[in-house]
């Protein structure tokens, strides 16, 4: 390990650097300069192409090329320059337009440098920039969110029909399968998947206060709603049409609030997990060379469930506080967002961190059938609620309370289910289904439900 990762202070950016790895590059101080510059290359050539722009004529197929390649082959080095101009501007954005003048000078398009950064405010850039860093993060924050979505559909096909105890509260209830119960956080996990990819991030690049004032001052005749309008779908996000200052980060809101609650289903899901590795209903592959305890050398301990779920909970206390501290600002603005918006990429790295050991444990997790069937076989007592329903069916008297007086409370086995079964009068159809009835088979439609789910995922 490098000097400098044992020296971090973030476990992100150490320890666990190789899960959050994927969003260096969206989510780093590159990766937001990298995003700055695209904003202003693309606002300088939408100002290029507008006829009303006399001084900003039009780019010849070679000018757009170099500005297309300033946007596209940002490097680091870029990027170190930018940091060092803004040691001495004291202000990041404007350190942004001089180095592309810097890159323009010399060119046939220094003439047109002023145009560069032309009537924004610093605010324009930046959410624009940070709204890419969002769709881009986001994209790679799905990829591994639909990967563990598949693993767990595979896990929970292979089984659906694997007869399971269910716990109410804890405490024995009406049998299920294993697979059944996954696949309810397959479907959970799809349906909140929709609701994050519908969220669409918005943008505005429409001054200092948001009324276009400068924009009009040098040039009336132009239509600035929509020209900015271009320029920001032309960047695949959708124009927010009335702002002050600042964009209102209602739809940042919006995606932070729906991570949320897929991160909560899968912190839910990861309790189960241990939970059933805890019974003994799902086992785990031993790693050679791994140790689960310094003392206790049988140790296999559920880390990656742990991990997982230690995770989650800091993704979502920051996802949190950014969704209900970003829409909020004084008046035109404050810089209360521009601290707290640097803190995203810190959000989707724990919740990406957590997505990766999930999917670590699910890779170790095995099915324990003869562990589930051995406590299926001594809870008889789960065929009360069965038994009481045909009884009800037949017109019989007390059905509920005779069951609850027969079981609540004292160990039932098959003979005694069974003798109470054979002195009830019910029609012979209904008392021989309730006899050969076991709790193993107890299980309702649970592996068809399961499979309708399941045969539904991509």
């Amino acid at each position: 390990m490098e000097d400098g990762v044992m020296m971090n202070i973030s476990p992100i950016d150490g320890r666990y650097a190789a899960k959050a790895a994927p969003l260096r590059g969206v989510f780093s101080e590159y990766g937001l300069i990298k995003r700055r510059v695209a904003v202003e290359v693309a606002w300088l050539k939408a100002l290029c192409a507008e006829p009303g722009i006399a001084e900003a004529k039009a780019l010849s197929p070679d000018e757009a090329r170099l500005l297309d390649s300033i946007a596209a082959d940002f490097s680091q080095a870029d990027a170190a320059r930018v940091k060092e101009i803004e040691a001495t501007t004291n202000h990041d954005v404007k350190a942004v337009e001089y180095a592309i003048k810097e890159k323009l000078r010399g060119t046939s398009l220094e003439s047109r440098s002023e145009f560069v950064h032309f009537a924004c405010t610093s605010e324009d850039i930046n959410n624009l920039a940070h709204a890419l860093m969002l769709r881009d993060g986001t994209a790679v924050l799905r990829d591994a969110q639909r990967a563990l979505v598949a693993d767990l559909a595979a896990f929970a096909r292979s089984c659906a029909g694997v007869p399971m105890l269910a716990r109410t509260h804890g405490q024995p209830a009406s049998p299920t399968t294993m697979g059944k119960e996954l696949a309810v956080f397959v479907h959970r996990l799809n349906r909140i998947g929709a609701e994050i990819d519908a969220v669409r991030q918005q943008g505005k690049l429409s001054g200092a206060v948001g009324n276009y004032n400068a924009h009009f001052a040098a040039y009336p005749d132009v239509d600035w709603p929509a020209l900015s309008r271009r320029v920001i779908e032309g960047l695949g996000l959708e124009q927010n049409p009335l702002t002050t200052q600042i964009e209102s980060h209602d739809a940042m809101a919006a995606l932070f609030d729906a991570i949320s609650r897929w991160n909560t289903v899968l912190l839910s899901m990861d309790r189960d997990f241990w939970q059933y590795i805890s019974i003994g209903y799902v086992g785990q592959r031993p790693v050679k060379g791994e140790v689960g305890s310094s003392t206790m050398p049988h140790k296999i301990n559920p880390i990656d469930f742990e991990n997982s779920e230690g995770n989650l909970g800091l993704a979502n206390a920051i996802f949190g506080h950014l969704a209900r501290k970003l829409p909020v600002s004084r008046l035109q603005r404050d810089l209360t967002d521009s601290t707290a918006i640097r803190n995203v990429g810190t959000a989707f790295a724990h919740s990406l961190i957590a997505v990766a050991s999930t999917r670590k444990g699910l890779g170790k997790a095995v099915v324990r059938p003869e562990r589930m069937a051995a406590d299926l076989d001594a809870s008889w007592e789960v065929l009360a609620e069965p038994i009481q329903t045909v009884m009800r069916k037949a017109g019989l008297a007390n059905p509920y309370e005779r069951l609850k007086e027969l079981t609540r409370g004292h160990a039932m086995d098959a003979a005694t289910i069974r003798a109470f079964v054979e002195g009830l009068e019910l029609p012979e159809a209904d008392k021989a289904r309730l006899l050969a009835l076991t709790p193993a088979a107890y299980i309702g439609i649970a592996e068809r439900l399961a499979l309708a789910v399941l045969d539904g995922i991509k």
